[in-house]
């Protein structure tokens, strides 16, 4: 019998089809905060290259000391000096560009000496940076959309009854929880937070880790890619560094991430996109591959 011709109209519907079912498209996350020479958080929004922006760091908090901020030089939280971001963070979020907070980082003092400690953080974060009420907003009365866990010391404690403190809060505005683990599976700092199940967005870090990163090819990157797409999340990111000097080892250069790494991880089920660190080194890296993330 005659095999009937496809028309191109169905050919073209056959290739869309193909397209948007092989792969999806995903967004870029970038930490911004720690570099006084990597311009404005409204200049890093306005580049139209990223779609979450973390403000890095809230350096210590809990256990009873006074929180503190560290904005690296571009403003000073401890005389007043950065609610002036406000008007930055409501320009990024009219673009539809989340603005999280995001807490600990490599260096700070910062520890949850029990679940009462972490739910007094909680309380602190909503009425300070998120839907609550306070005095003295570091960032002024912006409201962010979220808080990031970038826990790297301290304790492995109570940071899941931290997640589930905030996450009450979406009762009142949808709270968004990201975490930033090391790509070591399971992260030894943020597993029991992890397994709340609760993160919406999850930025792995491959690089410093020799087992899990790119080190000339990506097959260990990927073995534990798919180890990370397992847990319960809302989606995963693979978090790179923007720069070779803005991280030990595990930088992947753009064409290298476009041709051989992104095709195999996109097909995911919770593919998110790419996470980078960090804005300062960031330059041309996400527009080098926003096309194909």
């Amino acid at each position: 019998m005659a095999r009937k011709l496809q028309t191109p109209l169905t050919l073209f519907c056959l290739l869309l089809v193909a397209l948007f079912t092989g792969s999806k498209a995903g967004v870029i996350s970038v930490y911004w905060g720690q570099n006084v020479n990597e311009g404005s958080l409204a200049d890093a929004c306005a580049t139209g290259n990223y779609g979450i922006v973390n403000i890095a760091f809230l350096v210590t908090f809990g256990n009873g000391q006074t929180p503190q901020m560290n904005l690296a030089g571009h403003c000073d939280p401890s005389t007043n000096g950065c609610t002036g971001l406000s008007n930055d963070i409501r320009a990024c979020q009219n673009q539809g560009i989340k603005v999280m907070l995001s807490l600990g980082g490599g260096a700070g003092s910062y520890f949850l000496a029990s679940a009462e400690d972490a739910r007094s953080v909680a309380n602190y974060l909503w009425d300070n940076f998120l839907g609550g009420q306070s005095s003295s907003r570091p960032l002024g009365d912006a409201v962010l959309d979220g808080i990031d866990f970038d826990i790297e010391g301290g304790t492995t404690q109570h940071w899941d009854e931290l997640a589930r403190a905030l996450s009450t809060f979406s009762q009142q505005k949808k709270v968004y929880l990201t975490a930033a683990p090391q790509c070591p599976f399971p992260d030894a700092w943020l597993k029991g937070a992890l397994d709340t199940g609760l993160f919406d967005y999850v930025w792995v870090q491959f690089y410093n880790n020799q087992p899990c990163q790119y080190s000339g090819n990506a097959d260990n990157l990927k073995s534990y890619w798919n180890q990370w797409n397992t847990i319960q999340a809302g989606q995963i990111f693979l978090g790179l560094p923007a720069a070779p000097e803005a991280a030990g080892s595990g930088y992947i250069p753009p064409d290298v991430l476009n041709s051989d790494v992104l095709p195999s991880i996109k097909s995911s089920s919770k593919y998110g996109g790419v996470m980078l660190w960090s804005r300062n080194y960031d330059k041309g890296y996400s527009a080098a591959i926003k096309n194909n993330v």
